[in-house]
């Protein structure tokens, strides 16, 4: 069985839109302006070997979809454009990204049923709204931050409004040039 994932870059302030400069937000790229080293490289790179899939929202979804097939020959590339991408959207959707589905039915039934079709994880990157949800129903096994050092003041949270208080329990922490990994388990996991 394997683990949902969610795995984001965020700033000290919990923002974590736009951080690669492609969505118009007036403080976009932030990531862009701090080295993650080695170790931030080597970590998304081991992070996705491990997976088996990405669940993501429909915008990530489309932003994903344009980038990423441009940026193959490579390890991190190659697998992102050849593994399973399965798409929360309530707006239909015609997939033209390579092994690209929407997932039908209910939420919680369908992450469910990945997590039982794959043995390595299921990652979420990006897609605030589905994080909220996942993380409402109680559906994360793991939380992946790398953490940026700065303050934009402004943004979309990836958390926001969460409703009823979670705990989480540190699996790890380390750094990653300028950055911090923050690995959490979800309490509910246990």
């Amino acid at each position: 069985m394997g683990k949902l994932v969610v795995t984001e870059f965020i700033t000290v302030d919990g923002v974590f839109e736009d951080p690669g400069g492609a969505e118009q937000f007036e403080h976009g790229g932030w990531a862009f302006k701090f080295d993650r080293g080695p170790d931030g490289d080597l970590f998304k790179l081991e992070e996705l070997r491990a997976a088996d899939a990405h669940l993501l929202g429909r915008r990530t979804y489309e932003g994903f979809a344009r980038a990423w097939p441009k940026m193959g020959g490579n390890e991190f590339g190659d697998k992102m454009n050849s593994f399973p991408k399965h798409v929360v959207t309530s707006s239909p959707l015609e997939p033209q990204w390579e092994n690209s589905h929407v997932l039908e039915g209910e939420l919680a039934d369908g992450v469910s049923a990945l997590k039982d079709r794959y043995d390595g994880d299921v990652l979420v990157a990006g897609s605030g709204t589905l994080v909220r949800a996942l993380s409402a129903l109680g559906l994360v096994d793991e939380y992946r931050l790398m953490v940026f050092p700065v303050l934009l003041g402004s943004g979309r949270r990836l958390f926001g409004e969460t409703g009823a208080p979670r705990a989480l329990r540190l699996l790890e922490a380390r750094p990653a040039g300028a950055c911090q990994i923050l690995t959490y388990a979800s309490a509910a996991s246990d």
